[in-house]
């Protein structure tokens, strides 16, 4: 009796551990189609477990539901205040496809054409030959500003876009190719977008950004914010430098003398917007409807620029454009002191990375590069 007791209690437990594994496989089986991106979500935190150093924000949406959406790091790296998911960086040169489509949306109400001359709007401009489709793609030969400023603005002072347009008049330095020769990146052609859209609307810049753009897209944590506006917000990711000497990350704005974003404060068309990996999935939703301009408007912006050989150049209006026409994605970077900024749009997939990070990282090139091979290979 005693064995008999002994065996039927162990066919028991058997039976109730058999049925609690079962139950435990059901339940897994269960809950992993209900949750489409199980798999990609752990891809994307084994990739970022690889960069421990990383801070900042990291979105992934398909078809502008968000997939994966995640905060690293710090904001602050001396109060050591955790990253959030809300939180408000610098954009850096992300901020020119907005500046482009201030263009677009004054080209639709016809106030200017791409092909326009520059001095049509800025006459006493040294630099001739120059239309704003050379500013959009990069195309126009312009000298850097940045140089001739730093070389002889007065560093305790904040200049913008009327000061930079005067230093560019007085010192007049040399073109570097005939317009439409070639690509070379312009922080200068866009300083001029944003000069020739007050002209050609007869309102500031920074208000047109906001009714035309931020509000409408009810993009509520993007603005182009002064310094002061800055230190206000209390969740704004500080850059960060690393310095060697003392073995960890600084605040960028602690090197003002270097540091061209406090000197060049007010400057508006190649920079200057903050904002949060949110709010850039509102603006990459807007731009599949027509909320903003047409998709034929918009289509234009997405193509390469012809070059005088009629070879081609792969950046269109604000957005570096790939070469795979089936499956168009485009992008741009921007880097600041202690910033460093990325948004990826697979158009044919509606998916989209964002990625800003707030110190300066060293590996951030090839963390987007795999993060974008993730996404690439989970297309539907």
């Amino acid at each position: 009796m005693v064995d008999s007791k002994s065996k039927l209690m162990k066919a028991s437990l058997k039976l109730s551990t058999l049925l609690a594994l079962l139950s435990l496989s059901w339940a897994c089986s269960t809950s992993k189609p209900a949750d489409p991106f199980y798999l990609i979500r752990n891809q994307i935190d084994s990739l970022l477990a690889t960069a421990p150093d990383f801070s900042g924000v990291v979105l992934v949406a398909d078809k502008g539901q968000p997939l994966y959406h995640k905060a690293f790091g710090y904001l602050d790296f001396e109060t050591k205040s955790p990253m959030d998911t809300s939180a408000i960086f610098e954009l850096a040169s992300v901020s020119k496809q907005f500046t482009a489509m201030i263009i677009m949306m004054l080209r639709e109400e016809q106030k200017l054409d791409y092909d326009d001359a520059v001095e049509k709007y800025l006459p006493d401009l040294p630099y001739k030959g120059i239309t704003i489709r050379h500013l959009l793609t990069h195309t126009s030969g312009l000298p850097d500003y940045q140089a001739i400023m730093d070389q002889h603005w007065d560093k305790s002072k904040v200049a913008g876009n009327e000061e930079i347009l005067a230093y560019l008049n007085r010192y007049a330095p040399p073109a570097q190719f005939n317009p439409g020769e070639k690509y070379e990146y312009s922080n200068t052609g866009y300083v001029l977008l944003a000069s020739i859209a007050e002209i050609a609307s007869g309102q500031d810049f920074i208000e047109l950004c906001r009714n035309r753009i931020f509000k409408p897209v009810t993009m509520t944590d993007t603005d182009i914010r002064s310094l002061e506006d800055k230190k206000a917000i209390k969740n704004f990711a500080l850059g960060h430098i690393y310095v060697d000497e003392k073995k960890r990350f600084i605040r960028a704005d602690s090197f003002p003398a270097s540091n061209y974003t406090i000197w060049l404060g007010n400057r508006k068309g190649p920079g200057r917007i903050s904002s949060t990996a949110q709010d850039l999935l509102l603006w990459d939703r807007a731009l599949y409807r027509n909320q903003l301009v047409s998709q034929v408007t918009l289509k234009e912006a997405f193509q390469p620029m012809k070059l005088n050989n009629d070879s081609l150049s792969y950046y269109g209006f604000g957005w570096s454009v790939n070469r795979d026409t089936l499956h168009p994605v485009v992008s741009h970077t921007g880097s600041n002191p202690g910033y460093a900024t990325k948004i990826v749009r697979f158009i044919q997939h509606h998916k989209t990375l964002i990625v800003l990070c707030n110190n300066d990282l060293g590996r951030m090139d090839e963390l987007v590069a795999g993060l974008e091979s993730l996404l690439i290979s989970n297309h539907d």
